[in-house]
Order: C-alpha cells, then sequence, then structure tokens
C-alpha cells in the first residue's frame, strides 16, 4: 500500500482549537501518511460572489484537496448544538465547484468540543450535511471528546486511553477502507 495522503478539516477557525489537536492526535494514531490540514477561512457564501468574481480560489483549492485526499477526517466542535457555520459554509462552497470530489471518499467524523457530550448533536447534523456528497462515511467507535480544553496534554496528546483506544480503532477502519479502495 502506498504512503496515503489524509486531509483533514477542522471545522473552526480558531488556531488553537482543540479540534486541530484532535485532527493530529487522530493522524498520529494512524501512522505513516501524508497529511494536510485544511484551510477553511472563506467569504460567506454568496451567489453574487459565484456569479460575479467566480469561485474563491481557497474554495478551489479545498476542492483540490478532497479530490486528490485518499481519505479526509472532518474534527469539529459544536456550537449551540450544531455545526459550526464556517465548517457548513466550507461544505456549501465546495459544492459549487464543478464536481463531487466527494463521491465515494473515505470519510471519518470526530468532534472534540468544550460541553460534556463533546459534540454528540452536532454529529447528527454533520453527518446529514455530508449525506448529498455520498462519501464512504467511516462510522465507529464514535469520537467525541468532552470537555476538550482539558482533554490534551501539554504536547497535544489525548490523555484519556480509553479515547487513545477508540480512536485507534476507527483509524484502523480508515486504514482498511482506504486500502480496500488502493486495491480496486
Amino acid at each position: 500500500m502506498s504512503r496515503p495522503m489524509i486531509l483533514g478539516i477542522p471545522g473552526a477557525l480558531r488556531k488553537a482549537s482543540t479540534n486541530r489537536l484532535l485532527l493530529r492526535e487522530a493522524v498520529r494514531v494512524y501512522g505513516d501518511c501524508e497529511f494536510v490540514e485544511a484551510d477553511i477561512g472563506f467569504p460567506v457564501f454568496d451567489q453574487d460572489i459565484e456569479d460575479g468574481p467566480g469561485i474563491p480560489e481557497a474554495v478551489q483549492r479545498l476542492f483540490d484537496q478532497i479530490d486528490a485526499a485518499d481519505a479526509v477526517i472532518i474534527s469539529s466542535p459544536e456550537y449551540n448544538k450544531n455545526i459550526p457555520g464556517v465548517l457548513k459554509n466550507a461544505l456549501d462552497w465546495v459544492s459549487r465547484c464543478k464536481g463531487n470530489p466527494w463521491k465515494d471518499k473515505p470519510v471519518s467524523l470526530i468532534a472534540a468540543s468544550g460541553g460534556r457530550a463533546g459534540g454528540e448533536r452536532m454529529m447528527h447534523n454533520l453527518i446529514l450535511c455530508m449525506m448529498p456528497f455520498r462519501p464512504n462515511l467511516v462510522y465507529g467507535p464514535e469520537i467525541f471528546i468532552g470537555n476538550s480544553d482539558k482533554a490534551f496534554d501539554e504536547d497535544g496528546r489525548l490523555k484519556d486511553e480509553t479515547s487513545v483506544k477508540f480512536l485507534g480503532q476507527l483509524m484502523d477502519s480508515l486504514r482498511r477502507t482506504i486500502k480496500e479502495r488502493q486495491d480496486e
């Protein structure tokens, strides 16, 4: 199996987001791969932008990164019990590009949030947002890191052994799915 390229999409813009830490922890647990972290700091979707100057360069870059990736991991916080607007905006913008880079793409969804549920309510809505794109969602075990501001040590590693174990199981599933796709 060649060294896979994994695209990580953080659902928050904050540079110190615990979802960026969770993405990096997922990749560490995954093992040998090329990792690219996406930037979703786009303008708010506006049909006038699309009709005028066209798809922003940053949106096209994300589309191309999704298309080139062997798999995508989205790690998102929960804002007001839902998907963050910036993540939904990124999904909406990418859907305006020609083609569907998500079709059959292995995608794992994970969450870290300041609340005790760790993003559990947001996850249902994120799954619904992904469904029109027809990705190959790689499920289970579910990864919800609650009280995320206390969940990582000074090196950015998850402190809870059970969370690390479950993350390892999810990354094993993602690895198998990538291998099956490469073997086709």
